[in-house]
């Protein structure tokens, strides 16, 4: 499985990165990057390697075809063990032993929030990963948001406003899943203005403002948890 890994000298803490559908790209390991200036180590993890591990494609609509087409041959169970081999991993790196978060963006956000169910995860950002209340990847009629109350950390989902592909009816949805637990400290984080992919410069949505709240507060959920 291939994966981007960025590490200082005395990590607080591990965090896994899980790639927008366009693969292992300079901007996925650009968050790498800066969550090692930050302190903690960082593995951006390819969770297309099974059928495209080396997929790195640009924002364009080939680039978004060719990760979609791979996207669809993702299953949760298979994305659960790669979440066990990475943090298994992570044992023989100077991370051992530290708490381990996760964040994720587009379908990345959507395999965080599946990854959120491990026991070993203690902090999740999901950064607008659509579809949580309608699919599950590999298991045709289930919805990903179900896996809400087996997570046994913290959760906080984020989403534009203006988002097209996370309509008012799955936002709410996923605002309903956190409320429904209210002692797991999980948070719906609102970007107002901002749309699908917000938090990356180098898409057409990206959103300056939206982007830079959503670095704070990830930074906050990680420093208090991690």
């Amino acid at each position: 499985m291939p994966a981007w890994w960025v590490c200082p000298e005395r990590p607080r803490a591990a965090v896994l990165v899980f790639p927008e559908v366009f693969g292992l790209n300079a901007w996925v390991r650009s968050v790498a990057e800066r969550l090692a200036q930050e302190g903690y180590a960082a593995l951006a993890i390819s969770t297309f390697s099974r059928t495209a591990p080396d997929l790195d494609v640009g924002y364009d609509e080939a680039g978004l075809a060719a990760g979609r087409e791979h996207r669809d041959l993702v299953r949760a169970d298979q994305l659960l063990l790669d979440v066990d081999a990475a943090i298994a991993w992570l044992q023989n790196t100077p991370a051992a032993g530290k708490p381990v978060g996760s964040v994720g963006f587009c379908f990345g956000g959507h395999l965080a929030l599946l990854a959120a169910s491990h026991s070993q995860i203690a902090a999740t950002c999901d950064f607008y990963g659509a579809r949580v209340s309608s699919f599950k990847p590999g298991e045709p009629g289930a919805q990903s948001l179900s896996s809400v109350p087996q997570i046994p950390g913290r959760l906080w989902c984020f989403c534009g406003s203006e988002d097209p592909l996370m309509p008012t009816q799955e936002q709410e949805a996923i605002q309903q899943a956190l409320a429904a637990m209210p002692h797991a400290g999980h948070r719906y984080v609102q970007a107002n203005g901002a749309g699908h992919g917000y938090m990356c410069e180098a898409r057409n949505d990206f959103h300056p403002e939206a982007a830079a709240a959503g670095w704070k507060s990830m930074l906050a959920l990680f420093a208090e948890t991690l």
